[in-house]
This record gives C-alpha cells, sequence and structure tokens, in this order.
C-alpha cells in the first residue's frame, strides 16, 4: 500500500472508507465460515475415507457436515452478534440516562478521559464541552465503550456472510470425493484443501491489510493438522469396527 509525504500526502485507509470496524467484522464472519466450510467438511469426508471405501457413505457424510455446518455457523453468528448488539444498546441506553440525570458529572468524565489521552485539562476541557454540546451520547460511547450509535453491529449480516461462506468453503471437498476416483480420493482432497486454505489466507491478509505469509501458513497448517487427525481416527476406527 502506498503511503505519501508532506510534500505529496497520501493517506493508506484513503480507499477504506468509512465503518472500518464493519468491514472487518464481515471479513472475520467470511474468512471464519469459508474456512470452517473447507477445514470441517475436508476432515469429516477424510475421516470416512480412512474407515470405508464407499462412495455413497463418503458423499453422504460430506452433504451431512456441509448442512449442519452451514446451519450452525450462521445460527452460532446470529445468536453472538445479537448478544453483542444488545449489549451494545443497553449501554447506550445506561449512558442515555446517566447524561441526562447528571450531565455536568458526564462532562467532566469526558474531560477526564481526554486528559488520560494527553490533552492538557483546559483543551479536554473545551473538547468535552464542544463534544457534548455536539452529541454528548455519540462522545461518551466512542471514548467509553468504543460504540457508534449509528452503526451497531447487524445479526443478519454476520449470519448470512458466514453460512454462504460455509457452504462455498465446504463444496470443495464434497465436489472431490464425489467425482474423484477412488485412488485418487484422499491425495487430491489434501492438495485442493490446500491451496483453497492458501488462497482464503491470502485473500483475508489482503482485505485486511495484514501481512500474507503467516496468515497462509495459519490456514494451512491448522488444516493439515485437522485432515491428519481425522483420516488417522478413521483409519483406526474403519480398522477396529471391520
Amino acid at each position: 500500500m502506498e503511503i505519501g509525504t508532506d510534500d505529496k500526502p497520501q493517506h493508506f485507509h484513503d480507499d477504506m472508507g468509512d465503518h472500518v470496524g464493519t468491514r472487518l467484522n464481515w471479513l472475520r464472519a467470511a474468512v471464519l465460515g469459508a474456512n470452517d466450510g473447507i477445514v470441517s467438511t475436508a476432515g469429516v469426508v477424510m475421516g470416512v475415507a480412512g474407515a470405508t471405501d464407499d462412495s455413497g457413505a463418503i458423499v453422504i457424510a460430506g452433504i451431512a457436515a456441509l448442512t449442519a455446518g452451514a446451519l450452525s455457523m450462521g445460527a452460532g453468528e446470529y445468536v453472538s452478534v445479537s448478544t453483542q448488539r444488545d449489549s451494545e444498546k443497553s449501554l447506550l441506553t445506561l449512558e442515555a440516562v446517566e447524561l441526562e440525570r447528571m450531565p455536568e458529572t458526564e462532562e467532566r468524565e469526558l474531560a477526564k478521559m481526554y486528559e488520560g489521552k494527553g490533552l492538557s485539562s483546559e483543551t479536554a476541557a473545551r473538547v468535552a464541552r464542544e463534544l457534548t454540546e455536539h452529541d454528548a451520547l455519540r462522545a461518551h460511547a466512542d471514548i467509553e465503550f468504543g460504540i457508534d450509535p449509528d452503526n451497531l453491529t447487524n445479526p443478519w449480516h454476520a449470519a448470512w456472510a458466514s453460512m454462504l461462506a460455509f457452504t462455498v468453503g465446504a463444496l470443495l471437498p464434497l465436489l472431490i470425493v464425489a467425482f474423484v476416483p477412488d485412488g485418487y480420493r484422499v491425495p487430491v482432497t489434501v492438495v485442493s484443501v490446500v491451496a483453497a486454505l492458501a488462497l482464503t489466507g491470502f485473500v483475508s491478509a489482503r482485505i485486511g491489510y495484514s501481512p500474507r505469509l503467516p496468515a497462509v501458513l495459519r490456514n494451512v497448517s491448522g488444516g493439515l493438522l485437522a485432515m491428519g487427525v481425522t483420516y488417522l481416527i478413521g483409519m483406526l476406527a474403519g480398522v477396529q469396527l471391520g
């Protein structure tokens, strides 16, 4: 990313737009959903493939893993983000009551907080006065809780993003076990999943403006570990039960 100089100013965040926090929440839900879809479904089909060569059983297990996982991810995101949103609303309500009952105390509190950030007492008091006159609740919500009253987290957005991302991620290993011949199923699944995890790691790092290599390595190593463990467990279970 390009960063300018005083002679030719250019900020790295100029193209990021507003509501960066919302963007990062969407990114978190989408990446988490895609990674879970790839790894969990691949783990299930690898585990079943380690226990049996029955293509029908492996595909059925993959479909079940995709369906259950997508619904679970969507419901989990909805519940967790709804809880966060409820907490944010409660904090805003309580803060509004405090501002109504003790406005002077709240203004002094706001000034103290800005003093803690490095402003002089005079400047902090002036800033607190101006912000209070402009929008007291927004000023307190921002500095006390890091909340934007006009941009609360949306549980439906997170739920759909996570569920759809999980489904897209899960389709890769499911399609491989459905159409790749028995003798090539496991190695093709491993190679394809590694490539997909590397891609999601790279894309998430690119969108989130973070280092690419650590994100790729985390995704790939975690996926390989999950597939390896489930395959071994499935193989041992197949030997025992067979």
